[in-house]
């Protein structure tokens, strides 16, 4: 069965159908108009002759049939918006296939080969042009650039609506990925070169304002970002190259002048009239004029955020490119609003999170403190980069006697709030440890302050107080995970220690352990977000974090304890990927102690003849360890100390002396009241121990304790 195809030309009008009394099978089955007149002539009397018929009814050549792809039932295309031009429907192949055997409008063929159904190409049709000159390769020109394209082809300017839009849209969906502000400012360049211009400058204002912040001051202009697409390597001479590669000082915004109109103005604008020049003169510097490219080449578009213009971005064409079209400004326009607010966000962000990193910095100690006998290092993550604050903290409180008191804790959240209350119970915390109470108290007043703080107010804690002359540390845990010491040897222990139910339960008791803390031991406090995840439970999380400090241990042998600062990153690398689910904090404290050799104390009773006691011990004392040239100042300043302390109190007097870095005197009484340095005058008799002490120390103070004061000062070593 022979069969024949016929390929008409597209033209923008609707397709050509065949001619009247064409065999059925040239429409490729479809009724034609000679077979619809044999089936029903009255139909065909009485159907309304069609407005591109003849005076006779009989259609031109190349009309659309009624039954074919013109007819009322044939989908019309959708209207386009008043912004968007109707395109033009696309071109189709139509074949025409005859068949001597086919049927058509249930007739039979008549056993003879249709002639082809021959159609005149329109006058309006154009030729298909190349795949090559399309695209700007070989073989066509660059249509921007008006030269022959190269193997790799260039940039294409945007001609129709069609090809605008669906850039504005990757280009949006480009800046709308940015996070920060750097980020957004390189989409914006990423998205726009070579796509859209040969070059960009961005420039921001400086200082940003953030927020409803008024800028005091003059409106300053600073280069932020330029990008543009990589020079000819021809040889030939590049203007963009100066306006990209220059020098870029800050531009000032006069008031009234042409930078400042363009800026109030808000849409961009061409740099077509002298105003504009002016304006892109003062922003890109007096000697940007003879580079500056003329005429629609240059784009200035304002970019404006939700209440002011914070900088501006230049969109620029080489000279011997096609320049911007009318279309485009609208285009740089959805460009830099997009832009513009995506940085008023990125400002906002960066603030809000400079806010958080400073309030959890705040509320977490700078520095930690150097007490005798004992060396101390924490760390501190978060839960994630987004979640800056949380409620886990740490601290470390020197107390008097040489001691240092221990704390770490937990509240539930990771959000302002946990910070705020994790503040407040912080420093309840350092209050209660001055006040020199039992750790179980502490834990008792700070679960009656999370009380006061609200009904929902939940927090863990551990409090402890290490004692190096004794060598031994008293624990109280509120609901906290239990700490883990790393023995001299390599052995690693999980205290057991109450655990007592969280801060904020209310009406329950808790208890202290006493136990000892062997010189070179190392205490680990920890939150629980370091031991427990959604891949593990808290108990596994120990026993690893326990492994761990005992396969660091080995690396440094039995005698040697590893290094504090080392041994903390080591814990913090058994995180694997998926355990980050909480904030972390960790203290750890390696215990030295206070060797007994070090230490000197005595009792002495509240009578007259006790400062002369304290002076002949210290002398001994001194002389025993070798600081004889510290024997005048210190019984003088003994004497004074031990002199107020006699005169109020009514139970033994404790002195001791400390041999570490300093030489440290303790005198402990009975008494509550604190002393207070003051001026005495000349005629007065008394008044001046403090004075002396005040003068003569290195440093000095006054502690209140549960059952009295003690009054110390420190002396340098000779």
């Amino acid at each position: 069965m022979d069969s024949t195809r016929v390929t008409e030309h597209p033209t923008p009008d609707p397709p050509a159908s065949v001619r009247p009394g064409a065999d059925p099978g040239a429409t490729g089955g479809r009724p034609a108009a000679g077979a619809a007149r044999s089936a029903a002539p009255r139909d065909r009397a009485a159907a309304p002759r069609d407005r591109s018929s003849g005076p006779d009814g009989a259609r031109p050549e190349h009309s659309q049939s009624d039954t074919g792809s013109g007819s009322s039932d044939a989908p019309r295309p959708r209207p386009a918006p008043d912004s968007i031009p109707a395109q033009p429907k696309p071109p189709r192949r139509r074949s025409a296939r005859k068949s001597s055997g086919q049927k058509g409008n249930g007739g039979k063929g008549n056993g003879r080969s249709a002639p082809a159904v021959k159609t005149a190409p329109s006058a309006k049709a154009v030729p298909n042009p190349s795949p090559n000159a399309a695209a700007g390769g070989p073989g066509g020109k660059d249509r921007r650039s008006g030269r022959a394209a190269g193997p790799g082809g260039g940039p294409v300017p945007m001609r129709r609506d069609g090809e605008r839009l669906r850039f504005v849209g990757a280009a949006t969906r480009r800046i709308a990925r940015g996070m920060d502000l750097d980020e957004i400012v390189m989409g914006l360049c990423r998205a726009t070169v070579p796509a859209f211009a040969d070059a960009i400058l961005v420039h921001l204002r400086e200082p940003l304002p953030v927020g409803d912040e008024r800028p005091v001051g003059p409106v300053m202009l600073r280069l932020r970002r330029t990008d543009r697409i990589p020079p000819d390597r021809s040889g030939a001479p590049d203007p963009l190259s100066a306006l990209i590669t220059g020098e870029a000082p800050p531009a000032e915004v006069r008031p009234g002048g042409p930078l400042d109109e363009v800026l109030r103005g808000v849409r961009p604008v061409f740099a077509d009239t002298p105003s504009v020049r002016e304006a892109l003169s003062d922003l890109l510097g007096e000697d940007s004029g003879a580079s500056l490219p003329t005429g629609q080449h240059a784009v200035l578009a304002p970019l404006r955020g939700r209440r002011r213009v914070i900088g501006t971005a230049v969109f620029l064409r080489g000279p011997e490119r096609i320049p911007f079209e009318g279309d485009d400004l609208l285009v740089a326009a959805q460009l830099a609003t997009h832009s513009a607010l995506g940085i008023d966000k990125a400002v906002l962000y960066g603030r809000e999170a400079y806010i958080a990193d400073e309030l959890q910095r705040t509320m977490l100690p700078e520095t930690l403190p150097s007490p005798t006998g004992v060396r101390l290092a924490s760390r501190y993550l978060p839960a994630a980069q987004t979640a800056r604050v949380g409620g886990d903290w740490y601290d470390a409180i020197p107390l008097p006697g040489s001691r240092v008191a221990l704390v770490v804790g937990d509240v539930m959240g990771h959000s302002m709030t946990s910070a705020a209350i994790m503040g407040q119970l912080r420093t309840t915390a350092q209050t209660l440890a001055g006040l020199d109470l039992p750790p179980q108290e502490v834990l008792h007043h700070l679960d009656e302050q999370a009380q006061r703080l609200g009904t929902d107010r939940m927090a863990t804690c551990l409090y402890a107080v290490y004692d190096p002359v004794a060598h031994r540390i008293t624990i109280a845990n509120a609901g906290h995970p239990p700490p883990v010491l790393l023995h001299l040897g390599g052995r690693a222990e999980v205290l057991e220690v109450p655990a007592g139910a969280p801060i904020g339960v209310g009406g329950v008791d808790f208890e202290a352990v006493e136990l000892e803390a062997p010189a070179g031991a190392t205490l680990l406090l920890y939150t629980d977000g370091l031991v427990e995840s959604r891949m593990r439970d808290v108990w596994t999380g120990i026993e690893q974090l326990r492994d761990k400090l005992e396969a660091t241990a080995r690396l440094t042998g039995a005698d040697h304890a590893p290094p504090l600062e080392a041994l903390c990153d080591e814990v913090l690398d058994m995180l694997g990927p998926g355990d980050r689910d909480d904030d972390i904090a960790l203290l750890a404290a390696r215990f030295h102690g206070i060797a007994p050799s070090d230490v000197a104390s005595w009792e002495l009773y509240p009578e007259t003849a006790a400062p002369g006691r304290a002076r002949r011990l210290v002398r001994a004392a001194l002389d025993d360890w070798g600081l004889d040239a510290l024997t005048d100042s210190v019984e003088l300043l003994v004497s004074e100390v031990v002199t107020n302390a006699v005169r109020y109190s009514t139970r033994p007097i404790t002195l001791r002396l400390l041999r570490t870095e300093v030489l440290r005197c303790e005198v402990v009484d009975d008494v509550p009241q604190l002393p207070r340095l003051r001026q005495a005058r000349a005629t007065d008799e008394g008044g001046r121990g403090l004075y002396l002490v005040n003068r003569l120390a290195r440093r000095w103070g006054a502690t209140r304790l549960s059952t009295g004061k003690a009054v110390w000062f420190e002396l340098n070593h000779p």
